[in-house]
């Protein structure tokens, strides 16, 4: 049945504007460039192994990966990236999902999507940046191991989620202290 709906809604929906370039090939969806960076968290561990980055399909329905997977093992906690509302908390094809629309983030907001995971939230909870909501599940994986699909979306357009972590979440360097402005040297 839920196949059916499903079915039936992406043949109903309306079919989606694209341009096409010099070529005659049809050109991607244009990223929103306004993704605030209002991540305090990464949604697995402190800097995950990140597994398969964001790529971007060139059609709304070609092949592309719409998210970034990182490495976490069964039973790890899921954290929410940024504060939130949970939209959806429940099972699609198989797999727990949850997804968080984020605050401050426009209009409309931006969604955060995390799978597969058994969900500790329920639509309508509110959540902090950091706080569990849920863990990630032994099956359902598209990745070779256990993983998390971290997806991001503002409307129907799919986005990069690791534009949403500020610099300082996202470089592996080490520290590194700078000189104070104003104090003479020794």
């Amino acid at each position: 049945m839920f196949l059916l709906l499903l079915t039936a809604a992406v043949l109903l929906a309306p079919a989606p504007r694209l341009t096409l370039t010099a070529t005659g090939a049809p050109t991607p969806p244009v990223p929103d460039p306004t993704v605030p960076a209002v991540g305090r968290a990464w949604p697995v561990g402190s800097r995950p192994p990140i597994l398969r980055t964001w790529e971007p399909p060139a059609t709304p329905y070609g092949p592309g990966h719409r998210g970034v997977d990182l490495a976490a093992p069964a039973g790890a906690p899921v954290r929410a990236v940024a504060a939130g509302r949970v939209s959806f908390a429940g099972r699609v094809a198989g797999k727990g999902v949850v997804s968080v629309e984020l605050k401050g983030t426009g209009d409309p907001p931006v969604r955060t999507t995390y799978e597969p995971l058994r969900a500790s939230v329920q639509k309508g909870d509110e959540v902090a940046a950091g706080e569990v909501v849920g863990t990630v599940e032994p099956t359902g994986s598209h990745c070779g191991d256990t993983c998390v699909h971290w997806g991001l979306r503002r409307g129907d357009v799919y986005l990069d989620p690791l534009s949403l972590l500020p610099p300082w979440l996202l470089s592996r360097g080490p520290s590194r202290l700078l000189p104070v402005l104003g104090v003479p040297l020794p």
